[in-house]
């Protein structure tokens, strides 16, 4: 694989949610798929899929999906079988589904492929072109611009944080699936996957020895990143945009921004730290913004 692709959140109110996204980052809509809109990121073609919650589930970031050159369905599924992924007619824990959308007439359809890590976080597999549109490879999309530009532009796409209840396991399954080499390191025992050429990553956490209790497996936020970050302009622009500081010593809620320092023994830089910006959206989902070199590694802005 070479890129973070996408990632999905369920929310309580999809349109507030996408006038919320498309406000702050000026996101225009590339795709629509059933009650999901897609909206570009940078120049895309990755995006943020934003559909609604299930009758009783909590607002979430449900799944991330990861582009590879070449993709084939069979070839994947092969794979994931020689690892031990079989497929089924839902995603869970070691388990792939593949669904087919726009099949019509001599039309084969979009295939999209999604599977089930250890934990039963839902990962997809697309091309590295894949916008979340039709077409074989799911990389035809119009984009219909967002209503006015946003107060923040971002780039790409730069991390996930995954809670899991063995973070060692999670990396041996990922590194063993796809080759991913380390990209840095936030601490001795707590490596980053670094997907792709760049600087982008999966950061898995949890688990660990008796007395730790593991935490329910779930994606704790999604990073992306942007030009000539600093901590202060970006704060500003939230506050502008009506978000709120945090609270100290309390969890974040909705709409509220906060900066934590990642300090040495974490793999931050000497002394003050590395600054790491985090908001929420209106159902309180984390989200974090960085510089476009963040690599999660050492420095003020994370790029070493």
């Amino acid at each position: 694989v070479r890129t973070i692709n996408h990632f999905a959140i369920a929310v309580a109110d999809t349109k507030r949610s996408i006038d919320f996204y498309q406000g702050l980052f000026g996101m225009p809509i590339v795709a629509t798929n059933g009650p999901s809109t897609m909206l570009r990121v940078g120049a895309g073609p990755q995006f943020i899929s934003i559909g609604p919650v299930a009758n009783g589930a909590a607002p979430s970031i449900t799944h991330f999906c990861l582009g590879m050159e070449g993709f084939n369905v069979d070839r994947v599924l092969a794979s994931l079988a020689e690892h031990g992924v079989k497929k089924g007619e839902r995603p869970g824990p070691l388990t792939a589904m593949v669904s087919v959308r726009g099949a019509t007439g001599g039309n084969a359809g979009t295939p999209d492929l999604l599977f089930g890590d250890p934990d039963g976080i839902t990962c997809q597999i697309q091309d590295v072109t894949y916008c979340g549109g039709s077409g074989p490879l799911g990389n035809v999309c119009t984009p219909q611009p967002a209503p006015k530009k946003g107060v923040l532009a971002l780039r790409d796409m730069n991390h996930l944080t995954i809670f899991s209840s063995d973070a060692a396991r999670a990396n041996k399954f990922y590194q063993d699936l796809f080759g991913f080499s380390i990209r840095s390191y936030q601490g001795p025992t707590a490596p980053t996957m670094a997907v792709g050429p760049t600087v982008q990553f999966l950061m898995f956490t949890g688990g660990g020895a008796p007395p730790a209790t593991p935490r329910p497996a779930s994606i704790n936020h999604a990073c992306m990143n942007m030009d000539g970050f600093k901590t202060d302009d970006v704060l500003k622009a939230l506050t502008d945009y009506g978000l709120k500081p945090r609270e100290a010593g309390k969890p974040a809620g909705p709409l509220q921004h906060y900066v934590t320092m990642r300090l040495e023994n974490r793999g931050g830089a000497p002394g003050a730290g590395t600054a790491e910006l985090y908001f929420t959206d209106p159902d309180g989902l984390l989200m974090q913004l960085q510089d476009v070199k963040y690599c999660g590694g050492g420095g003020f802005l994370g790029i070493f």
